[in-house]
């Protein structure tokens, strides 16, 4: 066997000291900055809020980011087929967005189970009918079934609010665990949940649907049932909504069982079906948008 070609032994570093462990960022850490794409989500989640065609100044002020930024991530969106200029210098969603938000929801499960029982709802009551699901504190109405005489709301596919704010986001909440439903009922401004929306939850619990007696909404008035998959998670709501004097106590004890014995029909429905997809979406991490600039950086 040959010679190696270099017999002096190799000059090795001294060892490291061994890296602590990272326990990630402690409980007082600021969250990290948003990056671009989490603003081009925010700009695309506000073009797509009700009210459309929107302002530049009405989504700057939606998404608490400057409206340079905004202009510039719109005319980025519009190239795209995701944004679509309007008149004044105003924006809506492209037809690519269309597009993908139909073609979504035209292939979930539970919207083609829930379409004909809203169908049904609505002729039977006269009233809205309309599934809702939840997106961390606020509430989707996706598919919205109106009644002939419209009732003069302006409850439409895409309206949403906050989820203590209506039957449907008290519905879900009542099916959660008692530590997370108390972690989601504080109110917009994050103030806990006053006596009435607890005893909104209490009832919904203990009757298997919500009703929005409290007036919230000032002229009308709603009660949920929730829907649930074949693992017993709530993944969305049945609503009945119209004015105060059409659904009034008496008539949601009347309509009330009706709501719940149908989302009971469809969840029994989705429990051969696993894998539900469209529903109820866990709490997540935001980094609010609030307006304020990091510093160094404009939004």
């Amino acid at each position: 066997m040959g010679k190696p070609v270099n017999s002096r032994p190799q000059q090795r570093p001294p060892a490291a000291a061994p890296a602590a462990v990272s326990e990630g960022p402690g409980p007082d850490a600021a969250p990290p900055a948003p990056g671009p794409v989490d603003k081009a989500m925010e700009v695309l989640a506000a073009l797509a809020g009700p009210g459309a065609p929107h302002r530049l100044a009405d989504l700057a002020r939606r998404t608490g980011l400057a409206k340079p930024t905004v202009h510039r991530l719109l005319r980025a969106l519009a190239a795209s087929g995701y944004a679509e200029a309007a008149t004044g210098g105003s924006y809506r969603p492209g037809p690519r967005l269309l597009g993908l938000a139909a073609g979504a929801l035209a292939d979930d499960a539970v919207l083609r189970r829930v379409g004909p029982v809203l169908d049904e709802l609505r002729v039977r009551t006269g009233l809205f009918a309309s599934y809702a699901v939840r997106d961390d504190r606020t509430v989707i109405h996706l598919d919205v079934r109106a009644p002939a005489q419209g009732l003069g709301l302006d409850l439409a596919p895409g309206s949403r609010e906050h989820v203590t704010a209506g039957a449907a986001g008290l519905a879900l909440l009542a099916a959660l665990p008692a530590e997370e439903r108390a972690l989601l009922s504080t109110g917009p401004d994050g103030v806990p949940a006053d006596e009435t929306t607890r005893e909104a939850l209490a009832a919904a619990t203990r009757d298997g649907y919500a009703f929005d007696g409290s007036d919230a909404w000032l002229d009308r008035r709603a009660l949920a049932a929730p829907v649930r998959d074949a693992t017993g998670r709530a993944v969305g709501a049945l609503v009945l909504t119209g004015l105060a004097f059409t659904l009034d106590e008496a008539t949601a004890r009347l309509y009330g069982p009706m709501v719940h014995s149908a989302a009971t029909a469809v969840s029994t429905s989705l429990a051969a079906q696993p894998g539900v997809r469209l529903g109820l979406v866990p709490e997540r991490s935001r980094t609010p948008a609030n307006g304020h600039e990091a510093a160094g950086e404009t939004r």
